[in-house]
């Protein structure tokens, strides 16, 4: 299903290259975050992407405009389909990021890849929120930045499943929300350090564009009947919104 898309939080390459490999045909794209990243460099994008592979680039960009351009410049090279910056980087970062995307891509004569701005960590609730400095609710924070992200021109976000309608309304039927922390409804893996989660049916019903899974699937004896069991929680949820 291509709403799913696989967390391959793992440390080496071939790790992540025998996972997509168990796992393709049964999910929509693959996340390199920075776990991957940060062990194999940008050849854990381009052996993925060179296999076929949907590969979200989760970096979660937060710097000067010119800076966060020039990153997404090079991830789009890499060929990738989807990128995220941090929406708290502010208006100008973001129109930098996707000014970025597109010119390059232009260049190389390939798909612009969907940029999104991260909104609020799912590992994040109210209090810790506050001791952030934010005096805003969750909700109004995250309010606040879909808005700036869609003034901004980028294609979505990434925001808890808890948020989703509110983003809905104030940015559109189009406006992609990409959801983490999902769970399915008899788990909790060990060491789960997300505050905000919820099913994949409860997501989709709610209107997520995509859900990001990681853990659930990749720590299961069966990584690949772990990705079915969640695609039929998935398909649940879009026959019970229909």
């Amino acid at each position: 299903m291509d709403q799913l898309v696989v967390a391959l939080d793992v440390d080496r390459l071939d790790q992540a290259l025998q996972l997509a490999d168990v796992l393709r045909g049964a999910v929509g794209g693959v996340k390199v975050g920075n776990r991957l990243f940060t062990a194999e460099g940008p050849r854990a994008v381009t052996a993925l992407v060179e296999r076929g592979d949907r590969v979200f680039l989760d970096l979660k960009f937060h710097d000067i405009p010119h800076t966060v351009a020039g990153a997404v410049a090079a991830a789009t090279r890499l060929g990738v389909w989807m990128i995220n910056v941090h929406a708290g980087g502010g208006r100008d970062m973001m129109r930098a990021a996707k000014h970025a995307a597109c010119e390059t891509a232009a260049t190389l004569d390939r798909p612009t890849p969907l940029v999104i701005g991260v909104t609020v960590l799912t590992s994040l609730d109210e209090t810790a929120l506050r001791e952030t400095g934010v005096d805003k609710t969750l909700l109004s924070q995250v309010e606040a930045l879909a808005g700036l992200a869609h003034e901004a021109g980028l294609d979505g976000v990434v925001a808890s499943p808890h948020e989703i309608a509110t983003i809905r309304s104030a940015c559109g039927e189009r406006f992609a929300i990409v959801t983490p922390g999902i769970r399915l409804p008899d788990e909790k893996p060990a060491g789960d350090d997300q505050s905000r989660t919820i099913t994949p049916s409860e997501a989709l019903r709610a209107g997520a564009t995509a859900i990001v899974v990681g853990r659930p699937i990749i720590a299961a004896p069966d990584p690949r009947r772990a990705a079915e069991r969640i695609v039929s929680e998935m398909r649940a949820g879009l026959e019970m919104r229909a």
